[in-house]
Protein backbone atom coordinates (compact mmCIF):
# COMPACT_ATOMS: atom_id res chain seq x y z
CA UNK A 1 0.00 0.00 0.00
CA UNK A 2 1.30 3.42 -0.80
CA UNK A 3 1.30 6.31 2.16
CA UNK A 4 1.32 9.69 1.50
CA UNK A 5 1.92 11.69 4.70
CA UNK A 6 3.37 14.20 6.95
CA UNK A 7 2.68 18.36 7.44
CA UNK A 8 0.43 20.53 5.30
CA UNK A 9 3.18 22.85 5.26
CA UNK A 10 6.90 22.60 6.41
CA UNK A 11 6.70 24.74 9.83
CA UNK A 12 10.44 25.00 10.90
CA UNK A 13 13.20 22.62 10.40
CA UNK A 14 12.68 20.96 14.36
CA UNK A 15 8.87 20.45 14.08
CA UNK A 16 9.74 18.72 10.77
CA UNK A 17 12.22 16.68 12.29
CA UNK A 18 9.90 15.86 15.35
CA UNK A 19 7.21 14.72 13.43
CA UNK A 20 9.06 12.99 10.72
CA UNK A 21 10.86 10.89 13.37
CA UNK A 22 7.32 9.48 14.62
CA UNK A 23 6.47 8.28 11.19
CA UNK A 24 9.06 6.53 11.69
CA UNK A 25 7.27 2.71 11.88
CA UNK A 26 5.39 3.36 8.17
CA UNK A 27 8.50 3.08 6.92
CA UNK A 28 10.20 0.12 8.45
CA UNK A 29 6.43 -1.53 7.56
CA UNK A 30 7.31 -3.77 4.38
CA UNK A 31 3.51 -3.64 3.49
CA UNK A 32 3.67 0.13 2.97
CA UNK A 33 5.40 1.94 0.05
CA UNK A 34 5.85 4.90 2.53
CA UNK A 35 6.80 8.60 1.06
CA UNK A 36 7.18 11.74 3.54
CA UNK A 37 4.79 14.48 2.38
CA UNK A 38 5.57 18.46 3.16
CA UNK A 39 4.85 21.41 1.46
CA UNK A 40 7.83 23.86 0.83
CA UNK A 41 5.32 27.02 -0.21
CA UNK A 42 1.33 26.76 0.33
CA UNK A 43 0.56 29.16 -2.96
CA UNK A 44 -3.14 28.83 -2.83
CA UNK A 45 -4.06 29.85 0.78
CA UNK A 46 -7.17 31.83 0.96
CA UNK A 47 -6.15 35.05 2.82
CA UNK A 48 -2.70 36.77 2.01
CA UNK A 49 -1.74 36.74 5.64
CA UNK A 50 -1.63 33.33 5.92
CA UNK A 51 1.30 31.36 6.51
CA UNK A 52 3.49 29.43 3.28
CA UNK A 53 5.94 28.20 4.14
CA UNK A 54 9.62 28.60 3.86
CA UNK A 55 9.56 29.26 0.57
CA UNK A 56 11.53 26.94 -2.34
CA UNK A 57 15.22 26.62 -1.39
CA UNK A 58 14.88 26.53 1.80
CA UNK A 59 12.16 23.89 2.28
CA UNK A 60 14.26 21.43 -0.26
CA UNK A 61 17.19 21.95 2.41
CA UNK A 62 14.90 20.65 5.04
CA UNK A 63 13.19 18.06 2.88
CA UNK A 64 16.94 16.46 2.03
CA UNK A 65 17.77 16.54 5.68
CA UNK A 66 14.89 14.27 6.41
CA UNK A 67 15.59 12.01 3.75
CA UNK A 68 19.11 11.90 4.36
CA UNK A 69 18.32 11.29 8.53
CA UNK A 70 15.69 8.88 7.85
CA UNK A 71 15.98 7.59 4.46
CA UNK A 72 12.38 8.50 3.73
CA UNK A 73 11.45 8.82 -0.03
CA UNK A 74 9.71 12.27 -0.05
CA UNK A 75 6.44 14.23 -2.19
CA UNK A 76 6.16 18.11 -2.25
CA UNK A 77 3.43 19.89 -4.35
CA UNK A 78 5.01 22.35 -7.68
CA UNK A 79 3.18 25.25 -8.71
CA UNK A 80 5.24 26.54 -11.21
CA UNK A 81 7.15 25.32 -14.11
CA UNK A 82 10.59 26.74 -13.00
CA UNK A 83 10.10 24.78 -9.40
CA UNK A 84 9.89 21.37 -11.01
CA UNK A 85 13.59 21.11 -11.84
CA UNK A 86 15.37 21.87 -8.66
CA UNK A 87 12.45 20.20 -6.40
CA UNK A 88 12.35 17.03 -8.88
CA UNK A 89 16.58 16.75 -7.99
CA UNK A 90 15.49 16.15 -4.44
CA UNK A 91 11.87 14.40 -4.15
CA UNK A 92 10.41 11.12 -5.23
CA UNK A 93 7.10 12.16 -6.64
CA UNK A 94 6.07 15.47 -7.42
CA UNK A 95 2.59 16.33 -6.96
CA UNK A 96 0.17 18.49 -8.99
CA UNK A 97 -2.22 20.74 -7.00
CA UNK A 98 -5.53 20.42 -7.82
CA UNK A 99 -6.21 23.55 -9.02
CA UNK A 100 -3.52 23.37 -11.11
CA UNK A 101 -4.70 19.72 -12.65
CA UNK A 102 -5.39 20.98 -16.14
CA UNK A 103 -2.00 23.20 -16.41
CA UNK A 104 -0.34 21.49 -19.44
CA UNK A 105 3.14 23.26 -19.37
CA UNK A 106 3.50 22.10 -15.53
CA UNK A 107 2.24 18.51 -16.41
CA UNK A 108 4.88 18.30 -19.67
CA UNK A 109 7.38 20.19 -17.43
CA UNK A 110 6.61 17.06 -14.45
CA UNK A 111 6.46 14.60 -17.28
CA UNK A 112 10.28 15.09 -18.25
CA UNK A 113 11.48 14.74 -14.99
CA UNK A 114 12.76 11.26 -13.39
CA UNK A 115 9.71 11.19 -10.62
CA UNK A 116 6.92 10.07 -10.37
CA UNK A 117 3.97 12.22 -10.50
CA UNK A 118 0.54 12.33 -8.35
CA UNK A 119 -1.87 14.43 -10.22
CA UNK A 120 -4.41 15.79 -7.98
CA UNK A 121 -8.43 15.31 -9.06
CA UNK A 122 -9.76 19.32 -9.24
CA UNK A 123 -12.74 19.67 -7.02
CA UNK A 124 -14.29 21.15 -9.98
CA UNK A 125 -13.96 18.28 -12.92
CA UNK A 126 -15.48 14.99 -13.32
CA UNK A 127 -13.43 11.86 -12.56
CA UNK A 128 -13.59 10.88 -16.51
CA UNK A 129 -11.80 13.99 -17.57
CA UNK A 130 -8.60 13.04 -15.38
CA UNK A 131 -7.90 10.84 -18.23
CA UNK A 132 -6.37 13.88 -20.12
CA UNK A 133 -4.15 14.90 -17.35
CA UNK A 134 -2.65 11.56 -16.92
CA UNK A 135 -2.36 11.74 -20.90
CA UNK A 136 -0.60 14.62 -20.86
CA UNK A 137 2.21 13.46 -18.58
CA UNK A 138 2.21 9.62 -20.46
CA UNK A 139 2.61 11.08 -23.73
CA UNK A 140 5.86 13.73 -22.51
CA UNK A 141 7.23 10.19 -21.40
CA UNK A 142 6.61 8.94 -24.68
CA UNK A 143 3.37 6.54 -23.57
CA UNK A 144 -0.10 6.84 -25.80
CA UNK A 145 -2.16 4.36 -23.94
CA UNK A 146 -3.64 5.81 -21.26
CA UNK A 147 -4.16 3.09 -18.93
CA UNK A 148 -3.72 1.64 -15.27
CA UNK A 149 -0.98 -0.71 -16.26
CA UNK A 150 0.91 2.50 -18.32
CA UNK A 151 0.32 4.48 -15.26
CA UNK A 152 1.60 1.72 -12.93
CA UNK A 153 5.23 1.24 -15.05
CA UNK A 154 5.84 4.84 -15.71
CA UNK A 155 4.94 6.46 -12.57
CA UNK A 156 1.78 8.17 -13.06
CA UNK A 157 -0.60 8.58 -9.91
CA UNK A 158 -4.57 9.78 -10.00
CA UNK A 159 -5.57 11.32 -6.14
CA UNK A 160 -8.82 12.21 -5.28
CA UNK A 161 -10.02 14.71 -2.87
CA UNK A 162 -13.53 14.74 -3.30
CA UNK A 163 -15.93 17.57 -5.07
CA UNK A 164 -17.45 20.95 -4.52
CA UNK A 165 -21.31 20.04 -3.75
CA UNK A 166 -22.75 23.78 -3.33
CA UNK A 167 -21.05 26.65 -1.43
CA UNK A 168 -18.37 25.78 1.53
CA UNK A 169 -18.86 22.58 0.84
CA UNK A 170 -17.22 18.75 -0.30
CA UNK A 171 -18.62 15.51 -1.09
CA UNK A 172 -16.73 12.65 -1.24
CA UNK A 173 -17.91 10.32 -4.42
CA UNK A 174 -16.91 6.83 -4.49
CA UNK A 175 -17.32 6.14 -7.99
CA UNK A 176 -14.44 8.62 -8.73
CA UNK A 177 -12.13 5.82 -7.30
CA UNK A 178 -13.57 3.09 -9.83
CA UNK A 179 -13.62 5.49 -12.69
CA UNK A 180 -10.25 6.84 -11.80
CA UNK A 181 -8.27 3.61 -11.49
CA UNK A 182 -9.07 2.66 -15.23
CA UNK A 183 -6.25 5.48 -16.04
CA UNK A 184 -3.90 5.67 -13.32
CA UNK A 185 -2.98 4.25 -9.87
CA UNK A 186 -5.36 6.41 -7.06
CA UNK A 187 -4.44 7.69 -4.14
CA UNK A 188 -7.46 8.31 -1.99
CA UNK A 189 -6.79 12.06 -0.03
CA UNK A 190 -8.88 11.03 3.32
CA UNK A 191 -8.04 14.86 4.97
CA UNK A 192 -8.61 17.31 2.55
CA UNK A 193 -11.99 15.21 1.24
CA UNK A 194 -12.69 16.72 4.79
CA UNK A 195 -12.12 20.04 4.07
CA UNK A 196 -14.83 22.80 4.48
CA UNK A 197 -13.64 25.22 2.11
CA UNK A 198 -14.40 29.24 1.76
CA UNK A 199 -15.21 29.50 6.20
CA UNK A 200 -13.95 33.12 6.06
CA UNK A 201 -10.24 33.53 5.82
CA UNK A 202 -9.26 30.19 6.34
CA UNK A 203 -10.40 26.76 5.46
CA UNK A 204 -11.89 24.30 7.73
CA UNK A 205 -12.48 21.00 8.41
CA UNK A 206 -13.91 17.84 10.09
CA UNK A 207 -11.00 15.52 10.92
CA UNK A 208 -13.58 13.57 12.80
CA UNK A 209 -14.60 12.03 9.58
CA UNK A 210 -11.13 11.34 7.69
CA UNK A 211 -11.29 7.60 9.78
CA UNK A 212 -14.67 6.66 7.93
CA UNK A 213 -13.67 8.17 4.37
CA UNK A 214 -10.44 5.92 4.77
CA UNK A 215 -12.05 2.49 5.34
CA UNK A 216 -14.74 3.64 3.08
CA UNK A 217 -12.14 4.26 0.13
CA UNK A 218 -10.23 0.66 1.34
CA UNK A 219 -13.53 -0.80 1.05
CA UNK A 220 -13.91 0.48 -2.40
CA UNK A 221 -10.47 -0.32 -3.68
CA UNK A 222 -7.34 2.06 -4.23
CA UNK A 223 -4.25 1.70 -3.81
CA UNK A 224 -2.82 4.22 -1.92
CA UNK A 225 -3.56 6.60 0.85
CA UNK A 226 -3.27 10.39 1.54
CA UNK A 227 -3.26 11.81 4.71
CA UNK A 228 -1.29 14.98 6.40
CA UNK A 229 -1.27 14.64 10.25
CA UNK A 230 0.70 16.41 13.01
CA UNK A 231 1.69 16.11 16.80
CA UNK A 232 -1.20 18.86 17.55
CA UNK A 233 -3.11 19.77 14.62
CA UNK A 234 -4.52 22.06 16.97
CA UNK A 235 -1.17 24.15 16.55
CA UNK A 236 -0.42 23.58 13.07
CA UNK A 237 0.22 26.27 10.40
CA UNK A 238 -1.91 25.14 7.67
CA UNK A 239 -4.99 22.51 7.59
CA UNK A 240 -5.17 21.58 11.08
CA UNK A 241 -8.74 21.38 11.21
CA UNK A 242 -8.83 18.12 8.96
CA UNK A 243 -5.63 16.95 10.11
CA UNK A 244 -5.06 13.88 11.94
CA UNK A 245 -3.04 13.34 15.14
CA UNK A 246 -0.13 10.86 14.28
CA UNK A 247 -1.53 8.22 16.87
CA UNK A 248 -4.82 8.18 15.32
CA UNK A 249 -3.52 8.33 11.65
CA UNK A 250 -1.69 4.96 12.97
CA UNK A 251 -5.23 3.47 14.28
CA UNK A 252 -6.64 4.32 11.24
CA UNK A 253 -3.84 2.50 9.37
CA UNK A 254 -4.11 -0.37 10.73
CA UNK A 255 -8.27 -0.11 10.47
CA UNK A 256 -7.29 0.09 6.47
CA UNK A 257 -5.09 -3.09 6.76
CA UNK A 258 -7.73 -4.67 8.46
CA UNK A 259 -10.15 -4.13 6.06
CA UNK A 260 -8.28 -5.12 2.97
CA UNK A 261 -7.12 -8.13 4.36
CA UNK A 262 -10.82 -9.43 4.55
CA UNK A 263 -11.79 -8.64 1.19
CA UNK A 264 -8.19 -10.28 0.18
CA UNK A 265 -9.75 -13.31 1.74
CA UNK A 266 -12.95 -13.16 0.79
Amino acid sequence: MILLTGPCVIENRDMMMRIAEKLSKFNENKKIDFYFKASYDKANRTSIDSFRGPGLYEGLKILEEIKNTFGYKLITDVHETYQVVPVGEVVDVLQIPAFLCRQTDLLVAAGKTNCKVNIKKGQFLASESMKHPVGKVLNTRGVKDVSYASSKENGVWLCERGNVFGYGSLIVDMKNLITMREYAPVIFDATHSAQVPSTGATTGGNSAIVPSLARAAAAVGVDGFFFETHIDPSCALSDGPNMLKVDDLYKTVDDIFKIQDVLEFK
